[in-house]
């Protein structure tokens, strides 16, 4: 450790479809905002969109702006759907996590399991712009399963499911590597989009994608309850126009969100299948570890279990375990420099 190296300061980004959490050693998770960004659109063609507002101020706007501003994500089912908004993100986050330090910090960002090499690029030279002296991408089932404490260095099998809000990544690790993995861009905004559908067809009332969320956090499950829980949700009625409230229930939003939950249990399934059979048989033995934030809707690991006959346990704080991971890889970068991908 140079005199140098002392002065970079070190970030962990979980850099979600959803979420943004930045991790730094010694203070632990320091910033946990969405990841929306409001951008303005100007009347002339020569200037460029102007950026209004990133992460809670922004998410606050969405489906609440006038004509002139869009609140959206740069960030698709995990990968970086706009460079330019992306860039401009990142260099907020670093710059509000880093407060008054002038160094260029070292940087180690997530990225989903099924990620392009060109994709990984992207999230490189994405981090290196925004201000980064040098940047590490590591894939999110390693983070996750360092971050829910699985020493994945063992010649084990474990088994990580981390959901998210843009894709559910499904990995076997063992020896510190992934041997079967899977990332489908199915998971909690599919969900909401799923009750959105659902609340249209059967109530025919339009509700945004922000109350649907609340719904299935207030009261959604991955398995029908006996004892359901219900909530008054307001919207537009579709045939007069007006606002109106209905009451939904639990086993409703279920019902709802089937699909979307058996296209996540079918993840698991397949990766379960390409499993080689001693790693399997690890894996009946230690369980199927869940991690992120779809994973704490109501009965997951249950679902899991019903789906895969193996049985699925949350891990502590499933939202912040990839974030805990960037921390840990970080402290410990020779250990985990197997685990870690392309270095700039």
């Amino acid at each position: 450790m140079g005199a140098m190296s002392f002065f970079s300061p070190k970030l962990g980004i979980d850099l979600g479809t959803t979420n943004v959490l930045v991790f730094v050693p010694g203070k632990g998770v320091v910033i946990n905002e969405p990841s929306v960004v409001a951008v303005g659109k100007t009347r002339g063609k020569l200037r460029s969109n102007k950026i209004l507002a990133i992460g809670a101020a922004a998410k606050q706007m969405v489906g609440r702006t006038p004509d002139d501003i869009i609140a959206y994500r740069p960030m698709k089912g995990g990968v970086i759907a706009d460079y330019r908004v992306t860039e401009a993100m990142l260099r907020y986050f670093m710059r509000k996590a880093l407060g008054r330090n002038p160094f260029r910090p070292t940087v180690l960002v997530s990225v989903p399991a099924g990620v392009s090499s060109t994709e990984k690029r992207a999230v490189i030279e994405a981090a290196l712009k925004a201000g980064a002296k040098n940047a590490f991408v590591v894939k999110e089932p390693i983070l996750a399963a360092i971050g829910a404490g699985i020493p994945i260095h063992e010649p084990m099998g474990r088994m990580v499911v981390d959901i998210g809000g843009g894709t559910i990544d499904v990995a076997v690790i063992s020896l510190g590597g992934i041997v079967a993995s899977t990332s489908v861009k199915c998971a909690g905004d599919r969900l909401d989009r799923a009750i959105v559908d659902h609340i249209k067809k059967q109530y025919n009332l339009a509700v945004g994608d922000k109350t649907a969320e609340g719904v299935k956090i207030e009261v959604g499950a991955a398995v029908p309850m006996n004892e359901e829980l219900s909530l008054p949700i307001k919207g537009r009625d579709l045939v007069s126009g007006l606002p109106r409230t209905v009451d939904i229930s639990t086993n409703d939003i279920v019902q709802a969100m089937t699909r979307e939950l058996r296209e996540m249990t079918q993840a698991i399934r397949k990766v379960l299948q390409e499993t080689p059979p001693e790693l399997a048989a690890d894996i009946i033995d230690n369980g199927i570890i869940l991690t992120g934030g779809t994973s704490q809707l109501r009965q997951m690991p249950e679902l899991v279990y019903r789906r895969t006959g193996v049985l699925a346990k949350l891990a502590q704080d499933p939202y912040y375990c990839v974030a805990r991971g960037t921390g840990i890889a970080l402290k410990h970068l020779d250990t985990y420099q197997k685990s870690i991908l392309a270095k700039q």
